[in-house]
């Protein structure tokens, strides 16, 4: 799915697409994927639900380009605010980013249109911050090297998995592996060895 998005997005951007939004359904592994394939990694959090830092990865606050607040309206006014102040303070325990910008804490209320132009305001100083100096193009071409590998890994795994000799012997060595009569290493190096022979045939 993630190669399939990142297909996506060089599709439309050779459409003419210049502002292209990858949504995440939650935090997990599938943000990990999104910020190999963005320029602009915005976290986007609700205040007044409780602690807001408890339960954020590390990863994913480290990854942040930008945080905003959302929600920042009424009665929750204060407790975006009280939010935003609690993750710009968390952020500052964090290193520098590679990319030499200091990400910054916004609040917004998507539903009174309030503070969406400093949002989009900070994304665009961001790029051109990393343009600037440079950063813009290396994180372009790492993220194109990067899915370069992916591809090949996601193509030698379908290929591995997808073997009728290997479907027959997974199940056989992985009873084995439970059973305690072969370890998980020999287990994968017979399979390995299976496949390869077959491929030099």
């Amino acid at each position: 799915m993630a190669r399939k998005t990142r297909e996506t997005i060089v599709l439309c951007e050779a459409a003419g697409f210049d502002k292209i939004f990858v949504e995440t359904v939650g935090v997990g592994q599938s943000e990990t994927a999104v910020h190999s394939m963005v320029d602009f990694f915005l976290l986007i959090q609700l205040a007044g639900t409780g602690d807001e830092l408890q339960g954020i990865k590390r990863g994913i606050m480290e990854m942040a380009d930008g945080i905003v607040i959302n929600k920042a309206d009424g009665d929750n006014l204060d407790r975006a605010k009280l939010a935003a102040s609690q993750f710009r303070s968390a952020l500052h325990l964090f290193p520098m980013p590679d990319s030499g910008w200091t990400p910054q804490v916004l609040t917004y209320s998507g539903f009174y249109n309030i503070g969406v132009k400093e949002v989009w305001d900070m994304i665009y100083n961001y790029i051109d911050f990393v343009k600037d100096n440079g950063y813009f193009e290396y994180r372009r071409n790492e993220q194109s090297k990067y899915w370069m590998y992916e591809s090949i890994n996601e193509q030698l795994r379908d290929s591995f998995y997808q073997d009728q000799r290997i479907q027959t012997l997974l199940q056989e060595k992985e009873q084995g592996v439970l059973r305690g009569n072969l370890t998980s290493f020999a287990a994968a190096k017979d399979l390995l060895d299976v496949y390869f022979r077959q491929l030099r045939q």
